[in-house]
C-alpha cells in the first residue's frame, strides 16, 4: 500500500508523491490510507520542516475514484470521506507548512488537496476544477472552507455549482494558485518555496497553522488564540534566538524548541 504514496527527502523538505499514475492519482481507498501513513509521521518529525505534495505521471490528482463509488453504500461513502478528511486536516492545520506542486489535473478531491496546502504552485498547463455538481454531488474534503477563503464566496459558489474547469492563469488570477512555475519544473519551484517556509521558526508556524485551521471566527476568538499561543512562544528558544540574531545583525537559525 505504501508504494501508492512515495516520500522522498530534499534536506528538511519532505516530498510526498501520489503514485497511481495509471488512474491519474485518483483517490482510491488504498491511496487515502497510504497518504495518511505518509503524512502522519511527518507531523512529529523534527527533521522535516516543510512538506511538498505532488502527483506522479504528470497529473496532480484527478479526484475521487468514481469506479469505487456506490449509491447503496452510505457507510462506505462516509468511511472514504473520513479517510480523506484526515489528510486534509494534516495539510491545512497540521504542524508543518505545506506546498502543493500541481501538474496536469487537480480536479474535485485533487483540487481540495491542493487548496488544503498553505501555498499552491502550478505548471502553466495545469487544470483545476470542482465538478461535483456534474455527478450530482456537493463539494467535500474541506473545499467549502478552503475555496471561499481564497476566491470569495461569490466566485466559490460559481466554481462549486457550475463545475467548470479552468487553467493555471485563471487560477492564479482568482487566487486558487499562488505561483506559476517558470523555467524551473513545478516541483523544483515548489521545493524552493518550501525552503522559505523551512527557514521559519517551526513552533510559530505550527501554532499559526493550528489557529488558521481551527478558524478565527471573530475578534474574541482571535484574541484568545493569540493569548494562549504567544505565551508559549515568548518562552521558546526560537524567540530567544531571534532576539539574539537581531542584536548581532545576523540571520537567525531556528531549532523548533
Amino acid at each position: 500500500m505504501t508504494s501508492l504514496v512515495k516520500t522522498t527527502r530534499e534536506g528538511e523538505i519532505a516530498i510526498v508523491t501520489l503514485n497511481l499514475p495509471e488512474k491519474r492519482n485518483a483517490l482510491s481507498v488504498d491511496l487515502r490510507h497510504a497518504l495518511i501513513e505518509a503524512l502522519e509521521p511527518l507531523q512529529i518529525d523534527p527533521t522535516c520542516r516543510a512538506i511538498v505534495v505532488t502527483g506522479a505521471g504528470g497529473t496532480f490528482c484527478a479526484g475521487g475514484d468514481i469506479s469505487a463509488m456506490r449509491s447503496d453504500d452510505i457507510a462506505g461513502s462516509r468511511y472514504r470521506l473520513i479517510l480523506a478528511q484526515r489528510s486534509v486536516r494534516m495539510l491545512a492545520a497540521g504542524t508543518k507548512p505545506t506546498i502543493a506542486a500541481v501538474e496536469g489535473f487537480a480536479l474535485g478531491g485533487g483540487m481540495a488537496l491542493a487548496l488544503a496546502c498553505d501555498r499552491v504552485v502550478a505548471s502553466p498547463t495545469a487544470k483545476f476544477g470542482a465538478s461535483y455538481s456534474k455527478v450530482g454531488l456537493m463539494a467535500d474534503m474541506g473545499l467549502l472552507w478552503t475555496l471561499p477563503r481564497r476566491v470569495g464566496s461569490g466566485k466559490a459558489a460559481e466554481i462549486l455549482m457550475l463545475g467548470d474547469t479552468f487553467d493555471a492563469s485563471e487560477a492564479a488570477a482568482i487566487g486558487v494558485v499562488d505561483k506559476i512555475a517558470g523555467e524551473q519544473s513545478v516541483l523544483d519551484t515548489a521545493v524552493e518555496e518550501a525552503k522559505r517556509f523551512a527557514a521559519a521558526p517551526p513552533l510559530a508556524i505550527a501554532l499559526t497553522k493550528n489557529a488558521l485551521g481551527r478558524g478565527v471566527g471573530d475578534l474574541e476568538v482571535a484574541l484568545a488564540m493569540e493569548l494562549d499561543g504567544q505565551a508559549i512562544l515568548y518562552r521558546s528558544s526560537d524567540h530567544a534566538e531571534a532576539r539574539a540574531a537581531f542584536g548581532e545583525k545576523r540571520a537567525p537559525v531556528f531549532s523548533g524548541t
